[in-house]
């Protein structure tokens, strides 16, 4: 066996235990999360696809910060704070097509409020007592 046969016949293999990637729209949506794959195949576009993305991830993390970490500021210490927020959920985004971000941040947002909801729970019955 020459060298030339035992490159084509490994070359071959490779070509068989690659996927088929003929359908790139296909092989692309397989992989991505459910919330993902739901904005970009409803979206008329990938860039308003993206954009949607990147409102839904900026609005749940507001409704995590407020309902976690939110403490009483001046109004511009609120802007730089969802500024920079901001700026991190467009990095977010980037990582949103091929990993649950969206999904993390919604069972983050529902711990967080049943949370809040044991707390108001537990103020009324110290202030029943």
């Amino acid at each position: 066996m020459d060298i030339k046969s035992g490159f084509l016949s490994e070359l071959n293999f490779i070509q068989l235990a690659a996927p088929d990637v003929s359908n790139n729209d296909a092989f692309v949506f397989d992989k991505m999360y459910p919330v993902a794959k739901y904005v970009y195949q409803t979206a008329s576009d990938f860039s308003v696809a993206s954009n949607i993305l990147l409102v839904v991830i900026f609005a749940l993390s507001i409704v995590v910060y407020n309902l976690g970490f939110a403490k009483k500021l001046k109004f511009w210490q609120n802007i730089v704070i969802y500024f920079f927020l901001f700026v991190g959920c467009i990095f977010l985004t980037f990582f949103a097509t091929y990993l649950p971000v969206v999904e993390g941040l919604l069972i983050i947002a529902l711990v967080l409020i049943m949370y809040k909801i044991g707390l108001r729970r537990d103020k009324k019955a110290q202030t029943v007592q």
